[in-house]
Parts: C-alpha cells; structure tokens; sequence
C-alpha cells in the first residue's frame, strides 16, 4: 500500500510557485517572468479585467483597491501616481520662470555674494556676464565658505609666534571681500536644457552628471527659465520645505470685506476655487496658468501699478504692485453694479425717475423718437 505524505507546501503556495516561475535574466538583472502571461491571468483572477499594460494596471489598482493594511497607503498612493505621471511633465511645466531667477554677475564682489545668498535664501545661483542670456555657470555656496576660509587659515609657524592665539587658526581680515567672483575661480558648469525636455530625463541627467541646476534656454539661445533637483524630487513627493524656508502666506487670501489679494504667480485653479463658479476665466484657461497672466491677457498688455481691469463677470482686478517686467500682486473684488447699455430702454427708466416737467437734454441736431414707434 503507497503511503499518502503530506502536500507540499511550495506546491499549494501560490506566493511559493510565483516566486519560482521562470526569469528572463540579461547582464544579471532580472527582467521579467518569461512564463507567457502570468501577470495577465493573476490581475484578471483578481480584480476581473484584462491586462493591457502594466502602467495602466497599476494606475487601475491605485484607484479602485481598497484603502487597508495590506495595500498602498494614502502617501504611497500619491506618489505612486506622481511617479506615473512625472514622463508627461515637461520641463516648461516645472521651471522658475525667467523674470525670478536671482542670479550673479561674473564680476560681483565677493562680499556682495555673501549678501545676494543671505536675500535670495539659495545654495546655488546662476553666473552670467553682461545679460542672463550670457549665462557662465552656477556658484555654490559651499565653494565660496572653502574659498574664504582658505584665504584666511594661517600657517602654524605664524600661529606660535602669535600671543594672542586666533580661533580655529583663521584670520577673516585677510580676506579681500572686493575680489570678484570671476577672480575667485569658484564657477562651476551649468547644465542647458529645451522647455520640451522631459522631466524624467532631467532627473536621470542630473545624477549621472551631479549637476543639480538647470538653465531652460529657447530655441534662440535665450534663457527661459530654471529647474532645480529639488523642483524635479517635489513632482514626486510634493513640496519640500527645508530649514531657511519661511512660512510663506497662501497664494490667494480673502479679505474681511470679501475681496481677494493674491500673488500673482498663483495658479488660476487655486484662484477660482477660492473665489467660486463666478470668477469663470472661459478660454484663457488654455493660454496661460497664473492670475497675473490672465490679467495680462485680459487687458492685452502689461498693466500698470494702481490700475483697475474689469475682469470676468461681475468682477474686477487691481494691480496693488508692479514693475516694468511683472504684475506681483493683486486685488480681486465683485463690482457692486453691473454696466449697462445706454439704449431707448434706459432712456425710457431714467425719464420715468425724473419729476414731472422736466425735460431731457438732447443733443444737437437729434430729432426726437417718433412716440408712436416701438410701443407693445
């Protein structure tokens, strides 16, 4: 009589015999399962479709899997959709626009270096000649502190004749704040990218050339903006506030007599949520993406400090700050009344509101309207 043994628990394991299913392997790097299908059949075995793509059923499984210990959490979720969609950013989407790259001239003394890193509240900053669209590289803050404290370390023969020893062995007045930066020779190379670059492989050229900072140029040659590693990382993990960053104020607030003020730069859908269904922007919403861009459109010029735009529906735009370049901040308010049209209509509700006898002035040269025409 054959004795029964015990099933084999790699045989009924479902996990166990995935796990030992063929691999294609090439260079050492595992590819994928070379059984034909078996992806397919366990997601339709599962979740009861049919398999197109792994990148559409991964987006399937993010949205409709169930929210639990045993799936992706709410942040997994978020960034794994980021990840997904990250090769449809261009890089036009991520930049810093031109007008507020802060950048160093060449021949900037090294004292006013240490300033404009003090405003500007960045590690890195763009180098450029006589215009921004000379651009020479990028300088790091760290490679000015190296530059500085090699000027001022003393040697340690001069140290033991000293009787008043110096702290850390460094004499900061022997630092020549009026050197240039180009006489520094602290200017590193600066990576030059098209606005129609895909994010994604910015991000792959960064870490292998580890250059970190990016210079948009167009097609002339021109710069058109900026894209640091940290705006690529913050499509992914979304937004990165380090220790030097300060509590910035929302970029549209309502004020207590129900207006808005808003930067200029924020984007028009922030705006309209805030204000409502009422602030309707129409077909400008395919043109441009910030408040102070559709203004811009709308008046079809740059407006100026001071300067009242009548905006969508019953509302209108001031420009509260301005310079030659930009719109920097405005104020959004609801008109009080509505403009309008001065035709016989109006004509006829403001005589009605007048007392009797007088009359209404009429310019030169205007026959009066036939009384008998128009009436129902």
């Amino acid at each position: 009589m054959k004795a029964i043994l015990p099933d084999d628990p790699a045989k009924t394991d479902p996990a166990s015999q995935a796990s030992r299913l063929p691999v294609s392997i090439r260079n050492g790097e595992i590819l994928h399962p070379s059984h034909p299908g078996w992806l397919s059949r366990a997601l339709r075995a599962l979740f009861g479709w049919r398999s197109h793509s792994l990148r559409a059923d991964l987006q399937v499984v993010l949205e409709t899997s169930p929210s639990d210990e045993s799936s992706f959490s709410p942040v997994e979720r978020v960034m794994l959709r980021n990840i997904l969609y990250l090769r449809e950013r261009r890089i036009a989407d991520i930049m810093i626009p031109r007008a507020d790259i802060i950048a160093a001239q060449k021949n900037i003394s090294l004292g006013e270096l240490m300033k404009l890193f003090d405003s500007a509240g960045h590690s890195r900053l763009v180098v450029y000649g006589e215009t921004l669209d000379e651009p020479e590289g990028l300088v790091h803050i760290r490679d000015l502190v190296v530059f500085m404290a090699a000027r001022a370390r003393v040697e340690p023969k001069t140290l033991a004749k000293r009787k008043k020893p110096l702290p850390a062995g460094l004499d900061l007045r022997a630092i020549n704040l009026a050197t240039t930066l180009a006489e520094a020779d602290i200017v590193r190379k600066l990576l030059y990218v098209p606005p129609s670059m895909p994010a994604m492989d910015l991000l792959a050229q960064m870490q292998a050339t580890r250059i970190h900072l990016a210079l948009v140029v167009d097609e002339y040659g021109g710069t058109d903006g900026l894209v640091s590693i940290e705006d690529l990382v913050e499509q992914i993990v979304g937004d990165i506030d380090d220790e030097h960053d300060s509590d910035e104020p929302p970029g549209v607030v309502r004020q207590p007599d129900n207006s808005f003020v808003a930067d200029a730069r924020a984007p028009l859908g922030d705006v309209t949520a805030l204000i409502g269904e009422d602030f309707n922007i129409g077909e400008a919403a395919e043109d441009v993406d910030t408040i102070g861009g559709y203004l811009t459109w709308l008046a079809g010029r740059l407006p100026l400090r001071g300067e009242v735009i009548a905006g969508p529906g019953p509302f209108e735009i001031e420009v509260l700050d301005a310079d030659l370049r930009r719109v920097k901040r405005l104020r959004i308010t609801r008109r009080s009344e509505q403009p309008t049209p001065r035709g016989r209509e109006a004509r006829q509700r403001d005589a009605a509101r007048r007392p009797s006898g007088s009359a209404e002035a009429k310019p030169a040269g205007e026959t009066p309207p036939d009384k008998s025409a128009g009436r129902s």
